[in-house]
């Protein structure tokens, strides 16, 4: 009976200790958990800056099919230790199967039917080829903060044949840039409008804020953390704030950083709980005093690789400003 109390104690502890209010809080496993979710956009986000000077008919979609199962291999074994989050897990089987189904199609299709198209397109990028770039963009800077079958890629599809002429140069690569883009915006459009019927009707809206403790609130920060709010004040200097959530979570928790706050609370996840960090450094970075989850190679960008750093929430702190001193491009904070 006694062992049962220190155990039931030992339980309650925690959630006494927890500052943020319920609907604020997140289970700790989803810092490993939403790294599959954000490589689908951290591999858009490669294809778009690739695009804008290349076709697509090289891109490696395979090498990326890979990578997004390697990653989730990686996240699973980091997780062991938690109760298993189902609805989570069928959330990551869901996209993670769709996206592979897609990028093998893409590749099949690219390797041979685009391949053929430039071969009689000998100018260059086609103005349809530029316009998908441009979309490719836009795509990506939607989904860093909406989910992305919020995108209306029907609008898109509207501007593909209301933007490009039906007739010009290489007319051969128009006309198959046409037929590819045509079928990729309907094929998202129609599964977006799915999966979004889908999402609304078995999930609550999301909180688009994540609530922090932080040991002080630097001073000036209106300028460049507009929308950090503080909402309750602590012991001494310390305060529970809320600033926005995915991408821009990243930016907040880099200036408060740089400011000299530390982290004690993230989503109701304590200062030992862990959370991940992903960055984009040289190729031959020395990441010897990290203690990382994963490495991947930048498959367009053979100079660089993705490091997933781990620390606990106290770190965090430490961490951001540390990456900062070895010139690593923060790519994203894995706010629960």
């Amino acid at each position: 009976m006694k062992r049962l109390l220190v155990i039931l104690l030992a339980w309650a502890m925690p959630a006494m200790a927890q500052v943020a209010p319920p609907e604020h809080r997140r289970t700790p496993d989803q810092t490993f958990l939403t790294y599959p979710e954000w490589f689908l956009v951290h591999s858009p986000a490669e294809y778009a800056e690739y695009v804008k000077e290349s076709t697509p008919t090289r891109f490696p979609f395979i090498g990326h099919t890979c990578q997004f199962w390697q990653g989730y291999g990686a996240v699973n074994r980091a997780i062991r230790e938690y109760p298993f989050n189902f609805g989570y897990h069928v959330m990551v089987m869901v996209i993670g199967v769709s996206t592979s189904v897609e990028y093998v199609v893409r590749a099949a299709y690219e390797t041979l039917l685009g391949r053929l198209s430039e071969l009689a397109s000998p100018r260059g990028l086609s103005e349809e080829d530029r316009y998908g770039a441009r979309v490719a963009q836009d795509y990506v800077d939607f989904i860093r903060d909406t989910p992305w079958y919020e995108y209306d890629f029907f609008a898109r599809l509207a501007g593909l044949w209301r933007e490009t002429s039906l007739w010009g140069p290489d007319v051969v690569r128009k006309w198959e840039r046409k037929y590819a883009l045509t079928t990729e915006y309907v094929m998202k459009g129609a599964y977006g409008w799915l999966i979004k019927k889908a999402t609304k009707a078995a999930y609550e809206e999301p909180l688009p804020v994540t609530a922090v403790v932080v040991d002080k609130v630097p001073a000036g920060l209106e300028k460049d953390l507009p929308q950090l709010r503080i909402v309750q004040k602590l012991e001494g200097d310390a305060a529970m704030v809320l600033v926005p959530r995915y991408d821009r979570f990243m930016y907040y928790a880099a200036g408060l950083a740089a400011r000299g706050a530390n982290f004690s609370e993230i989503a109701g996840n304590g200062k030992d709980a862990p959370i991940l960090v992903t960055a984009l450094v040289p190729r031959d970075w020395d990441a010897s005093k990290y203690k990382l989850l994963f490495e991947q190679p930048i498959l367009t960008r053979p100079q660089i690789k993705r490091v997933a750093p781990v620390v606990p929430v106290s770190e965090l702190a430490p961490l951001l400003n540390r990456l900062a001193a070895d010139r690593a491009r923060l790519e994203h904070v894995y706010d629960f």
